[in-house]
C-alpha cells in the first residue's frame, strides 16, 4: 500500500502525523497548566494534594505523547532534528530539565522521609508548568518567524547565534504563542478540574479563574495570528526550490487550503465555545467544556502545523541563509524509511483507542478528599 505513494505524499502523510501529535500534546498539557495553579486553586495542604492527584493520574499521557512527538520528528524528518535539537540547545535542555523535575516531583512528593518537604516539590510542578508550556510555544512559534542557523552541502547543520536557541524567547512573536500556549493551558486545567474534582470551594475558584485565564489567552492567540497573517513568510519554488521572501505568505495559505481554514476557525470556535458553557451559565454550569475546548485545542493546533509546511512552506526557515531554510521534502527520511514507518503508523489508532479506554478506566469516579485519604497519592 505504502510503497506504491510517491514519496511527496509521503512526506506529506508524515507531516500530518507529527501534527496530530502535536496537537495532543498541546490539549495534554493541561496538566502543566493545572501545575501552575495549585497556589491559586488550593488554600491548604489537603487541596493541593488533591489537585496534584488530580493530575497526577495524567501526567504520564503527556510525558509520553512529548517522548512520542520527539521521536516521530526524529524518524521522519532528521535533519530537522539534527538541526533544531544539536542547536537551540538550552532552550530543549532547559524544556528536558522542566520535564525532569516533574517526574521527580510527582514520585517522591510524599514519600517519607522527605526532608525537602511537600512545597519544594510543588514548586518543582509550578516551574515545570510555566517553563514548559512557554518554551515549547515560544519553539514552535520559529517554524514561522525562523532561527539563525546554516545547512551545508552535506547536511550538516550549524546554529549561527550564540545563544542557542534561547534568542527565540526575545522575539515578541515567538513569546505571543509561548504565553498562549500557556493561558490555554491553564484554562484546559480549570475546565479539567471541574469536571474531575469533586470538591466545591475548589470548583468555585477554578469558575472565577476561568475568564481570569481565558481572556489573555484570547488577546495573545489574537496577537500573534494576526501577527501572522500580515507578516512575510517563507515560501519555497515548487520548480527550482529556491526559498524566498513572500507577502502574506501564511494569509495566502489559509485561502489556498480552504478546508485547513475550516478546521482552524472550527477549533477556535470550539474553545471558546467550551469556555463559555462553563462560565457564562444561569441555572447549572456545564462540566463537559474540557472536551469541546479540548478538540478545539487540537483542531486549531493540528492546523498551524499544516499551515506552517504545507503550500511550498519551509517549516523550519532559516533566517541566516534563506537556502538552508527547511521543508518537508529536504529534510525527510529516504523513501524507504517513511515507507517502513507507515505501516508502523497504523497502530496509531490502536494506541489512541488505549488512551482513550484508560482514561474512561481513570475517571470513572470524580476525586475527592476521600479517596487521596484511603488511596495511593502522589
Amino acid at each position: 500500500m505504502f510503497e506504491s505513494m510517491s514519496y511527496l505524499a509521503l512526506q506529506q502523510y508524515w507531516w500530518i502525523i507529527i501534527s496530530l501529535l502535536a496537537a495532543i500534546l498541546v490539549f495534554l498539557l493541561f496538566v502543566q497548566g493545572g501545575q501552575t495553579l495549585l497556589f491559586t486553586l488550593a488554600k491548604n495542604e489537603t487541596e493541593r494534594t488533591l489537585l496534584v492527584n488530580s493530575l497526577g493520574r495524567k501526567w504520564e499521557f503527556t510525558f509520553t505523547t512529548l517522548v512520542t512527538f520527539g521521536g516521530a520528528f526524529f524518524a521522519s524528518f532528521p535533519l530537522f532534528y539534527s538541526t533544531s535539537f544539536g542547536g537551540a540547545y538550552w532552550v530543549w535542555m532547559i524544556i528536558l530539565f522542566a520535564f525532569i523535575i516533574q517526574a521527580v516531583a510527582y514520585e517522591f512528593r510524599t514519600k517519607p522521609n522527605n526532608f525537602l518537604g511537600h512545597r519544594t516539590y510543588e514548586i518543582f510542578l509550578f516551574v515545570n508548568g510555566a517553563l514548559g508550556t512557554i518554551l515549547l510555544g515560544t519553539a514552535v512559534a520559529t517554524f514561522f518567524t525562523g532561527s539563525q542557523f546554516s545547512v551545508n552541502a552535506m547536511n550538516f547543520s550549524r546554529w549561527e547565534s550564540p545563544f542557542l536557541g534561547l534568542e527565540a524567547v526575545f522575539n515578541l512573536q515567538n513569546l505571543s504563542l509561548g504565553l498562549t500556549i500557556f493561558f490555554l493551558a491553564r484554562v484546559l486545567a480549570i475546565l479539567y478540574f471541574i469536571n474531575n474534582v469533586n470538591h466545591s470551594s475548589i470548583i468555585e475558584r477554578a469558575k472565577k479563574q476561568l475568564l481570569v485565564n481565558a481572556i489573555p489567552f484570547v488577546v495573545f492567540f489574537l496577537v500573534f495570528f494576526i501577527w501572522l497573517l500580515f507578516k512575510d513568510g517563507f515560501a519555497v519554488n515548487p520548480k527550482t526550490k529556491i526559498v524566498s521572501m513572500e507577502s502574506y505568505k501564511y494569509l495566502h495559505n489559509l485561502l489556498q487550503m480552504p478546508l485547513n481554514a475550516v478546521i482552524l476557525l472550527f477549533g477556535v470556535f470550539l474553545i471558546l465555545l467550551g469556555i463559555y458553557k462553563t462560565a457564562f451559565c444561569f441555572v447549572k454550569c456545564s462540566t463537559k467544556g474540557i472536551w469541546l475546548s479540548g478538540a478545539g485545542t487540537i483542531l486549531t493546533v493540528f492546523s498551524l502545523f499544516i499551515l506552517a509546511g504545507f503550500n511550498n512552506t519551509a517549516f523550519y526557515p532559516s533566517t541566516f541563509d534563506l537556502q538552508s531554510s527547511l521543508t518537508i521534502e529536504n529534510s525527510s527520511s529516504s523513501h524507504y524509511t517513511l515507507t517502513a514507518m507507515s505501516y508502523v503508523s497504523l497502530l496509531i489508532p490502536f494506541v489512541i483507542a488505549y488512551i482513550w479506554y484508560a482514561w474512561k478506566a481513570i475517571n470513572n469516579k470524580k476525586i475527592d478528599v476521600k479517596e487521596i485519604e484511603d488511596g495511593h497519592i502522589y
